[in-house]
């Protein structure tokens, strides 16, 4: 099965190139699937479900589409991955071991950011790059972004590397998912809906007379038609 779907009725222009997620209700409400080769941000708060959602795409993608995929982790390990996966029904250790998903755990060392005030993303690229290239990977996710630029407080160079991260996922022509935590007064604590024009979901959870209610919105998909409501 391909995981190829086109938007139609855009117009005359060419047809967005989507990635199917595979997961129940997503590929409808998103008009058939993730922008292909792009990167989508999922944010949301704590606990509502964005680093399964995530997980549950590449995995997919390596049973459904035969699309291996790379899920690079700031926080939690592959353990605690397979863990959550598990009620799912998904062996995430077998799919390891076939080579059809790769888990990195990429320890951050915030102390050495805030003593030098230096970063930059070369090193990631590297050791990113290696993972996709060592199973052919089409898919990757980012877990989370806000553990990856934890102790980083220069405003310049946060907005440089975001850039300069979000060109090379798309210049290695891989379909990636990136996390992020809900801010105050914006969609992510690093305000990275800037950086992502593409397509940006929304997950929350909502209590109403003591029973919580997870939701999901499609805040915004350009050139793609999709669902304006609350899923």
């Amino acid at each position: 099965m391909t995981n190829t779907s086109n938007q139609h009725g855009a117009g005359p222009a060419q047809a967005l190139q989507k990635s199917l997620t595979g997961i129940s209700g997503l590929d409808e409400i998103t008009g058939g699937g993730l922008p292909l080769g792009r990167p989508t941000l999922i944010c949301g708060s704590a606990g509502c479900g964005k680093t399964l959602m995530s997980l549950e795409y590449v995995i997919r993608g390596a049973l459904e589409f035969d699309e291996p995929g790379v899920f690079m982790a700031f926080e939690e390990k592959a353990e605690e991955l397979a863990t959550n996966v598990a009620s799912l029904g998904f062996d995430l250790d077998q799919l390891i071991a076939d080579k059809l998903i790769r888990i990195d755990h990429v320890h951050i060392e915030r102390s050495e950011i805030e003593e030098t005030g230096e970063y930059d993303l070369d090193g990631l690229f590297i050791r990113l790059g290696y993972a996709i290239d060592s199973i052919g990977a089409k898919r990757v996710v980012l877990d989370t972004i806000e553990n990856l630029f934890s102790g980083l407080d220069n405003e310049s160079i946060l907005r440089s590397e975001l850039r300069r991260l979000f060109q090379w996922l798309k210049e290695k022509g891989v379909t990636a998912i990136i996390t992020g935590e809900r801010g105050e007064n914006s969609l992510t604590r690093q305000g990275l809906e800037e950086y992502v024009s593409d397509c940006v979901i929304l997950l929350e959870n909502r209590i109403s007379n003591q029973i919580s209610t997870r939701l999901l919105r499609v805040v915004k998909y350009r050139g793609s038609v999709h669902g304006t409501n609350e899923y």
